[in-house]
C-alpha cells in the first residue's frame, strides 16, 4: 500500500504537468504511455491509461486491475471499463461526458491506428498532439528515484563482481549473459535493465551486440555492458572492457586510456546549465584529437531512470542545459571493425555544483587484466 508521501509524490507530478501545459489549448491532456501513466499515478500494471484535466484526474482500465489500482493509486478516479468495451470507446464516453472540444495527446508515441480510431469516435474533439511533457518531468528525477537508481546501480555492481568471479575460458557469452540475471535476481534485483551485451574479441566492437556462442578463451578482449533493475522500475547502465589474457597488440593500451580520458573529462565538465552537446564535444573532440574520431558516431550518452533511455540526451545537436537531478550515463567508447572495441560507461549524478558518479566499478589501466 502507497502511503501518504507517496501519495504527495505523484500528486506534485500531476501538477507540475498541468503547470507546463498551461498554455496549450485543449481542455484535457490523455496519458497512454504506459511508464508515463505509472509515473503520475504510481499504477505499475498496463493496459491503462489516464486523463487529465486542469481539476481532475481519471484513470480508465479494466477488470483485471480494480483491487491493484484501489491499492497503488488512492484518491485517484476510476474508470473500469467492460471486456466488451475497447478502451477507445471507454474513452469517447468520458471524454463526450465532459463535452470537450480539445484534447491533447501523445502524438509521439500513440501510434496512427490509435489516433484514426479516436478521430472517428470523437468527431467533434480536435486532438491535439502534446510531445514529451511527461518525459521532460522525468529527466529531473525527485530522491525516491535517485534513491532507487542507487540502488540499481548497487545490485548491477554486485551482479558484475559475480560475474569476474566466475570468468573461465570455456563460458560463452550467452551463458555469461545468463549468470548475470541470475546473479541480480538473485542478489534481489528484479531483472536486468535491458538484455546485456557480452561480448568477446572483434564482437566487442559492435556497440549493441546480443551474446552468442563465442567462448572467453577465443579472444583477450571482454566488453560486458549491462544494468539492473530494482522491483519499482529504476534502472542503471554500466560498461567496462576487460583483458581476460595478455593481448599482442599494444595499441589496445593507446585506444583504453583514450577512452578513459575522454570520459573523465567529459564527467568533470558536467554541471547544472551546461548544454548536453557541450559535454558530448569535450569527450568527442579528445578522440578526434587522438586520431580515433571516425570510430566513435554515436551520442556520449543519455538518461536512464524508468526507460534505459531518457531525456536529456549527450549527443552533437542537443542544446539542451543539464539541471541538477538528471542522472546520465557518460559512455564513450572506440570501435575498430575486425579488430574489437573499447566503452567505457558510468552513471552519473548532476548535483547543485557539479556532478557525483554513482557507480563506482575499477575502471583503470591497473583493473582491466582479470584472470580467469
Amino acid at each position: 500500500m502507497p502511503n501518504q508521501s507517496m501519495t504527495d509524490r505523484y500528486k506534485i507530478r500531476r501538477d507540475s504537468l498541468r503547470e507546463n501545459i498551461k498554455s496549450e489549448e485543449i481542455e484535457g491532456l490523455l496519458i497512454s504511455t504506459e511508464k508515463n501513466v505509472s509515473y503520475l499515478s504510481g499504477f505499475s500494471g498496463d493496459s491503462t491509461w489516464l486523463l487529465l484535466t486542469a481539476d481532475s484526474e481519471l484513470l480508465i482500465s479494466d477488470f483485471r486491475y480494480v483491487t491493484q489500482l484501489e491499492e497503488e493509486c488512492p484518491g485517484v478516479d476510476l474508470h473500469i471499463r467492460s471486456s466488451k468495451t475497447k478502451m477507445t470507446e471507454a474513452l469517447a464516453e468520458k471524454v463526450a461526458e465532459r463535452n470537450f472540444k480539445q484534447l491533447g495527446i501523445e502524438g509521439h508515441s500513440m501510434t496512427t491506428e490509435v489516433f484514426d480510431t479516436l478521430d472517428k469516435s470523437m468527431e467533434r474533439v480536435e486532438l491535439t498532439s502534446i510531445c514529451w511533457k511527461v518525459e521532460e518531468l522525468r529527466a529531473v528525477k525527485d530522491h525516491h528515484e535517485i534513491q532507487e537508481i542507487r540502488e540499481a546501480v548497487r545490485l548491477a555492481e554486485k551482479g558484475f563482481a559475480y560475474l569476474q568471479a566466475i570468468l573461465t575460458p570455456e563460458a560463452t557469452e550467452q551463458q555469461l549473459a545468463y549468470e548475470l540475471e541470475h546473479a541480480v535476481r538473485n542478489f534481489g534485483g528484479d531483472e536486468l535493465s535491458f538484455h546485456p551485451i557480452i561480448a568477446v574479441g572483434d564482437r566487442s566492437a559492435l556497440p549493441h551486440y546480443r551474446p552468442g556462442k563465442l567462448k572467453i578463451a577465443e579472444s583477450p578482449i571482454l566488453l560486458v555492458d549491462w544494468g539492473a533493475q530494482t522491483h519499482s522500475g529504476y534502472k542503471s547502465d554500466l560498461t567496462r572492457t576487460m583483458l581476460t589474457a595478455a593481448f599482442p597488440d599494444p595499441k589496445f593500451e593507446t585506444v583504453y586510456r583514450t577512452v578513459l580520458e575522454a570520459q573523465r573529462l567529459a564527467i568533470e565538465a558536467i554541471s547544472p546549465g551546461v548544454s548536453c552537446k557541450k559535454i558530448d564535444a569535450v569527450a568527442r573532440d579528445f578522440i578526434q584529437k587522438a586520431g580515433f574520431g571516425e570510430y566513435f558516431d554515436h551520442g556520449l550518452g543519455h538518461g536512464i531512470g524508468l526507460d534505459i533511455h531518457e531525456l536529456p540526451r549527450f549527443s552533437q545537436s542537443s542544446d539542451a542545459p543539464l539541471e541538477a537531478g538528471m542522472v546520465v550515463t557518460v559512455e564513450p567508447g572506440i570501435y575498430l571493425a575486425g579488430w574489437g572495441g573499447v566503452r567505457i560507461e558510468d552513471d552519473v549524478l548532476v548535483t547543485d555544483s557539479g556532478c557525483e558518479v554513482l557507480s563506482s566499478v575499477p575502471k583503470d589501466w591497473d583493473s582491466v587484466r582479470v584472470n580467469i
